[in-house]
């Protein structure tokens, strides 16, 4: 799949919360945090558990497991035990939906603006 498609309602995402949802063949964290929304694999690098049941606060989502803590944007690891990303995806804002694209994962070492903010 490639390009961007519909992942969800603005909507269905409360702020500091992230949400589950398919997109393609991937399992995605819809996530928003500071008003910002963002798309993380959810899947946490250290143990095979959604990020997506995990606590989100200021630009970060902890794994409920074992507390690993991801940068939303970057994908970096913040705290162990986790020690590789998770892939992050470029998303953005239409009609009050939020568009994912899949098909190529942001590199952790580059430097991008990946959140999508909703506009006033």
């Amino acid at each position: 799949m490639s390009g961007f498609v519909r992942a969800c309602a603005l909507a269905d995402v409360a702020p500091e919360s992230a949400i589950s949802v398919e997109v393609g063949d991937e399992e995605v964290a819809i996530v928003q945090s500071g008003g910002r929304f963002y798309a993380i694999a959810d899947q946490c690098s250290h143990a095979a558990i959604p990020l997506s049941e995990g606590d989100v606060e200021d630009g970060e989502i902890e794994c409920y497991l074992h507390g690993s803590r991801f940068d939303l944007a970057t994908g970096r690891p913040l705290s162990l035990p986790a020690t590789e990303p998770v892939a992050v995806y470029r998303c953005r804002i239409a009609n009050g939906d939020l568009l994912v694209d899949v098909s190529a994962p942001l590199d952790p070492d580059q430097e991008q603006p990946v959140p999508a903010v909703q506009e006033s």
